[in-house]
């Protein structure tokens, strides 16, 4: 039994049992761990619901790397807005002279990145950025709808299990008329509290903003928030008062629709909305709140994973 069962939250103990059942596999980097066996079977599992909750939608089913365009985030402001999780990917391009310093430095302990050069790509840092470059020009008069399973990366480095700097997003994008997008957002809301609730979880919704950077950030907070253009679920895994988003509800306007030159049939520029599953915040919840071993948890719960 965990200890959320009874009432109370404590990280360390949290992230213990995740390791003591075998569930996550430390490794020296904090924010980065495996995932043992019976953890993702649970993850795929859930995420199997996912696509059973949304089989008559119609979406196309889309599979991307780990690593993106890097024009994208120079394109889409990310590196106004969130410069301090950025990871832009580096690498060696020199020629045996400097290939000798760099094994030097390497064997020194002394600092060696000035020696490598910025690639063409980074790491993903939102599920849903692959996506807009590739629905560029007219869309249908229905619009489009897209859904993928990526791997996204963040620079929080932290020891709290559910902060992570490497995790899965299983994402959907909908791209067209405003009226549609809107509504098709607010229809997967409902959705999503819908699942995790009838998991056995205690989810709640409420408004939210992103991690904006610095003073201008806050503003920017301040105006995603009055004006609702971002959702999450919430669920307490690390602590009662501070509930973790476990998915993301996301209202762009006509930003990525001018950017990469997405249009409706009127050759207006389309308007966009995201959502996200956070696959391995949403499994800490349920061994957060049903434990470590999914035996034990109730019969409904594994009814429904496990059908």
């Amino acid at each position: 039994m965990s200890s959320a069962s009874s009432g109370t939250y404590d990280t360390t103990e949290f992230y213990e049992g995740l390791v003591r059942h075998g569930l996550i596999v430390p490794v020296r980097v904090q924010g980065a761990f495996g995932r043992g066996a019976v953890f993702e079977d649970v993850l795929e599992r859930f995420n199997a619901l996912i696509t059973q909750i949304s089989r008559d939608d119609g979406a196309e089913l889309y599979t991307f790397p780990p690593v993106i365009d890097r024009t994208i985030i120079e394109r889409t402001d990310y590196l106004d807005s969130f410069p301090h999780l950025a990871g832009t990917v580096f690498s060696f391009m020199g020629k045996d002279r400097e290939a000798k310093q760099l094994s030097d430095r390497v064997h020194a302990g002394e600092p060696w990145g000035d020696l490598q050069g910025i690639t063409d790509v980074c790491l993903n840092p939102a599920a849903c950025y692959p996506v807009y470059p590739v629905i560029r020009g007219t869309l249908p008069e229905r619009g489009r709808l897209i859904t993928m399973t990526n791997w996204v990366y963040r620079h929080e480095p932290s020891p709290e299990p559910t902060r992570m700097q490497s995790f899965r997003v299983r994402e959907f994008v909908r791209a067209g008329h405003p009226d549609a997008v809107v509504a098709w957002r607010d229809q997967w809301l409902e959705r999503g509290l819908g699942l995790l609730k009838e998991l056995g979880l205690p989810a709640r919704s409420d408004v939210a903003s992103d991690p904006f950077f610095g003073r201008k950030g806050r503003m920017l907070a301040e105006g995603q928030r009055a004006q609702k253009l971002k959702f999450e679920v919430l669920v307490p895994v690390i602590s009662e008062e501070n509930p973790t988003a476990v998915c993301s509800f996301n209202y762009h306007h006509d930003h990525f629709g001018r950017v990469f030159e997405i249009h409706t049939p009127a050759n207006e520029a389309a308007h966009t909305a995201c959502l996200g599953f956070g696959l391995e915040r949403c499994v800490m919840a349920l061994f957060r709140h049903h434990g470590f071993v999914p035996a034990d948890w109730p019969a409904a719960v594994r009814a429904r994973l496990w059908p």
